[in-house]
């Protein structure tokens, strides 16, 4: 089934149109398409999703282009399937864990799902170019919204919950690891310069100069979670109806 045109790789009308890999008829050998994929993604991960071309997945597969054409339309939907193998990566439990508190297991899968995605920092830029609707994204939404509503969550709060804690995480990750983040060497440059400000103008930003510049990636990223969490402590406990109206 051929996508129509206005079916941009990696949106719901090009994942619902995606017919079965063609059956190989003659030329080349023909090659996994999991195995495209796996190779795809890691040379996005060594040379970035710019540099990255068919002619470059071919030779490192010892293949031709027009191998991956015969399973691609282009670099376009050979990049949507590489954003949806990385989800693939994140391990999310298929049921509620016995005994677990929600707010741990919550917890545990936002870890899981940053610790995943940056990984893979060339990818970030894709995962927020398009909703994650693909087979190993629609696996990964299944899961966390079964998981929340087996905690308990109304399906309203499940889908707000599934949706903040994913782009509290993209968007802490792309800003942290993904391409053009800052350096660990640049936060001392930046501390310097919130230092150098005129204390008369900018009196907040000079008093907080080392805090805001200070503290580690990892106890950030808990430090916003956090917030992200206890707000929805507050709403599944009944304090936060009017953000679900």
């Amino acid at each position: 089934m051929t996508p129509e045109p206005s079916a941009a790789p990696g949106s719901p009308a090009w994942w619902a149109s995606q017919a079965p890999a063609p059956a190989y008829r003659r030329g080349r050998p023909p090659v996994d398409v999991g195995r495209i994929v796996d190779m795809a993604l890691k040379l996005v991960d060594e040379v970035g999703v710019q540099a990255l071309t068919l002619r470059m997945l071919a030779d490192a597969l010892d293949s031709g282009t027009a191998t991956l054409y015969r399973h691609f339309a282009g670099k376009d939907e050979l990049l949507a399937h590489v954003a949806d193998r990385v989800l693939g990566e994140v391990p999310v439990p298929s049921e509620v864990p016995a005994g677990l508190p929600w707010r741990e297991a919550v917890e545990r899968g936002a870890d899981a799902f940053y610790r995943t995605v940056r990984r893979h920092p060339h990818v970030l830029p894709l995962l927020v170019a398009q909703v994650p609707v693909g087979p190993h994204g629609l696996i990964n939404r299944e899961r966390t919204l079964s998981l929340l509503l087996g905690y308990g969550f109304p399906v309203d709060l499940a889908a707000r919950a599934f949706t903040a804690i994913g782009h509290y995480v993209i968007g802490f990750a792309i800003q942290q690891h993904g391409p053009g983040a800052p350096r660990p060497e640049d936060e001392a440059l930046l501390r310097d310069y919130y230092r150098s400000l005129d204390p008369a103008t900018y009196p907040a930003t000079t008093a907080a100069a080392d805090d805001l510049t200070g503290v580690p990636v990892e106890e950030e990223f808990r430090f916003g979670l956090s917030l992200v969490l206890d707000g929805l402590e507050k709403a599944r406990s009944g304090g936060g109806e009017e953000a679900r109206a």
